[in-house]
């Protein structure tokens, strides 16, 4: 099964961001329309949305192309991807004026995302990955 090994790496890294942002949207709505918020958070939602399924596929790419298994953990290597997205989610959170509301956020945002994203490149990534036969 060593037919486009890109795309089945794109496709698994996707999975998982792509589900779970099922549950983000879900809430994000509930607490917007629900709870009458002042806060524009479908704003904050675009990003989620566009970029970290998109940049979970590539990474998971780059991952497969640069011949780090065995080498690096991919957990480890899941657990680098938020010091790149949460630096630019927050420029375009200054750049839409909703920085006041998600800055905040940051001290706490960061190492629960670095945790939450190394157990789920740990466990879901690496399964998806050797389901696919990629890895």
């Amino acid at each position: 099964m060593n037919k486009h090994p890109y795309l089945r790496a794109y496709m698994a890294g996707i999975a998982i961001p792509t589900m779970a942002l099922l549950l983000v949207v879900t809430i994000f709505t509930l607490a917007r329309f629900a709870l009458r918020l002042p806060v524009p958070l479908e704003r904050l939602i675009i990003f989620p949305l566009a970029i970290v399924p998109n940049a979970w596929g590539a990474w998971n790419i780059l991952y497969l192309a640069m011949g780090l298994r065995g080498r690096i953990p991919i957990g480890f290597y899941g657990g680098v991807l938020p010091f790149f997205l949460i630096p630019i989610g927050m420029l375009l959170a200054w750049h839409m004026g909703m920085f006041s509301f998600v800055a905040p956020l940051l001290a706490w945002a960061l190492p629960v995302a670095v945790v939450m994203y190394y157990l789920l490149w740990k466990v879901a990534v690496e399964f998806l990955n050797e389901t696919l036969g990629i890895a």
